[in-house]
């Protein structure tokens, strides 16, 4: 992996990381496309407070920003999640094969209420 990828994949990570930002991030998957407002409104916090989260999520390439007249429109950006999927998969292969062994442990061991 070369140094741009890792950055930007270290981006979208650190943009995931925090709470606020991954709630944005399912406001716009379940709401599509929304102006800053309406993000707003989902917060009890004051509107700079979310334009920096915005422009974290945006810097990550997991938002666009469009303008309409004084508004700000924001879209979800789902390309750079399937890179986080694939960086995952293995892992979930890993705790898959885990927990089937889990499984095959416990159908193996004898009930304790049986007679």
């Amino acid at each position: 992996m070369n140094g741009t990828s890792a950055a930007a994949e270290d981006r979208v990570f650190a943009a995931l990381a925090n709470a606020t930002r991954r709630e944005v991030l399912r406001l716009l998957r379940e709401g599509g496309p929304q102006p800053v407002q309406a993000l707003a409104d989902h917060f009890a916090m004051r509107r700079p407070s979310l334009s920096e989260h915005l422009k974290v999520l945006r810097d990550a390439g997991l938002v666009s920003e469009q303008r309409s007249g004084r508004q700000r429109i924001y879209r979800l950006e789902a390309a750079p999640l399937a890179e986080v999927q694939d960086w995952l998969h293995p892992y979930e292969r890993f705790w898959r094969d885990r927990m089937k062994g889990l499984g095959a442990l416990l159908d193996r061991m004898p009930d304790d209420d049986r007679p």
